[in-house]
């Protein structure tokens, strides 16, 4: 696709959408297919991406229940980075980081990533000693992020109220490499390009159940536009994937909870950077529209609805009024909530499952967004060559059997 210049692009602009092309084909279901991809978010439309682009399979569906990005990845906070603790989830999120580094021009769309820095402050002994846990296990591993003093994270991100507070702060880790991306540009971009290799997306086509075979393998799904057959099925439905994995007779060790996000009025450009903060319990950053953009907890009970308890919105609010108190005569514009599925380790399922031709890729908690490019293509490697990527080999459903847990809880910077 070619870019248009400034003037066609104005012009376009006032011309009350005449002209403009749909960004991808409104699909209709074929009768087979060589893959399909269940779930229209960043995850499964860039698995569909890869399928086509690196593994030569363009007769692929991605199945959506309701419309693209219309689930966790346009109901998040944007937040990328790659600063975990263990080897295996550094590996996993810096293979994100370093797609995301050029996926505007991989996609040729403008996903909007902005490496403008992700600062996670410690307000206790123990946050020191964590923080600085992470801090050395990343260097290790050849992930950027370093220590600040209190005085130097202030100079990084003026804003912060360091010092009258609850709970002050004592230092803070700063990956600099991490930052924000526009999540449906991300969903958009892939999708586009997808299509353009020659995937069907199809939209308002929920799976209703899963066939198998005699010798137990995958057949065929059925959807509410009729039954597609097909000898490989990747799952990435977000918070509903153990609902789908039910329909082929496959329990997964996933508990779904509501996450809430909300946004203030906007404002000149004020916040340089992404902070978040466990022990106070909230995280912020400013988007290109100016709005500030404020993360909160997960909900305490598991629910599979959009939305959440309002006092959790409010501790957030209170949180983030102590840490930036300049803010606190801002107007919040809207809130919403995702559904996140939660592992008992913290660390997603990326594998083959104990039916062939089924895979999952689930589990992300509240990190699925900053590893959608990683995440898709490894994805993509496993449902092509049924058999994982070496990176996300370890993230199997079977280590909860055998005990080779991947123990991020502590990462996850937001208590879940």
């Amino acid at each position: 696709m070619q870019p248009f210049s400034g003037l066609s692009l104005l012009r376009r602009g006032l011309s009350g959408q005449r002209g403009w092309t749909q960004q991808w084909r409104r699909a209709q279901p074929k009768a087979a297919y060589d893959a399909v991809i269940v779930g229209g978010g960043g995850h499964g439309l860039g698995a569909a991406y890869y399928l086509a682009r690196e593994h030569g399979l363009t007769n692929v569906a991605v199945l959506e229940k309701s419309w693209i990005g219309g689930g966790n990845t346009g109901r998040n906070t944007t937040i990328i980075r790659s600063n975990y603790l263990f080897d295996e989830s550094a590996a996993l999120y810096d293979h994100a980081v370093k797609l995301w580094e050029d996926l505007s021009q991989v996609l040729n769309y403008n996903v909007m990533f902005s490496q403008r820095g992700v600062l996670m402050l410690a307000h206790t002994v123990h946050d020191v000693q964590v923080f600085k846990r992470h801090v050395h296990a990343n260097r290790a591993s050849g992930v950027d992020n370093e220590w600040l003093t209190p005085a130097e994270a202030k100079a990084f991100c003026p804003p912060l109220n360091i010092g009258d507070i609850r709970y002050p702060v004592l230092g803070a880790a700063l990956q600099r490499r991490g930052g924000t991306a526009r999540h449906d540009a991300v969903a958009w971009g892939y999708a586009r390009a997808a299509d353009a290799l020659g995937v069907d997306i199809i939209e308002n086509c929920e799976v209703t159940g899963i066939q198998r075979g005699s010798n137990g393998a995958v057949e065929a799904v059925e959807t509410t536009r009729g039954l597609i057959r097909t000898p490989k099925v990747g799952v990435a439905a977000a918070g509903h994937t153990s609902v789908v994995m039910k329909m082929a007779g496959v329990q997964l060790p996933l508990e779904s909870y509501p996450l809430q996000a909300l946004v203030s009025e906007p404002v000149k450009p004020i916040f340089p950077c992404v902070v978040m903060s466990n022990t106070i319990h909230a995280y912020i950053s400013q988007s290109d529209k100016g709005e500030l953009v404020i993360g909160a907890g997960t909900d305490a009970y598991t629910s599979y609805t959009q939305r959440g308890g309002l006092h959790i919105s409010r501790h957030a609010l209170e949180a983030i009024c102590e840490l930036f108190p300049m803010f606190r005569r801002l107007r919040m514009l809207r809130n919403w909530g995702g559904i996140v599925d939660v592992t008992p380790d913290r660390s997603p399922i990326i594998a083959k499952t104990p039916v062939p031709g089924l895979y999952v890729n689930c589990g992300w908690g509240t990190g699925g967004f900053k590893a959608t490019p990683g995440s898709a293509h490894v994805f993509a490697f496993t449902i092509a060559r049924d058999e994982p990527h070496p990176i996300n080999a370890p993230f199997t459903i079977e280590r909860f059997r055998d005990g080779h847990l991947i123990d991020e809880a502590a990462a996850a910077a937001v208590a879940h």
